[in-house]
């Protein structure tokens, strides 16, 4: 079992996928706990980029097509939002 905790913005530190069978519990900064499997919080690391990108103006790929100068790698996320609730 692995344990994460929800930071007072409503993230979780989550820097990789998870096995889909494995069963992670996630201590929520009201206190309350909840347990999803890592196939919930998966969909949740892969929504993330595609969410970042978008907010961005980045390709499907993280790339900026803006003219040089810029540097934005856009391909790394390490937090994740989650909620109560989410893996039902």
């Amino acid at each position: 079992m692995i344990t994460l905790q929800q930071d007072a913005q409503g993230f979780v530190r989550m820097n990789r996928r998870y096995p889909n069978s494995v069963r992670i519990r996630t201590t929520f900064s009201d206190g309350s706990t909840g347990e999803f499997s890592g196939r919930a919080l998966n969909k949740v690391y892969d929504a993330a980029p595609a969410e970042f990108r978008a907010k961005n103006g980045l390709d499907a790929r993280g790339y900026s097509r803006t003219p040089a100068g810029r540097t934005n790698s856009g391909n790394k996320i390490d937090f994740v939002p989650v909620h109560p609730g989410m893996g039902e």
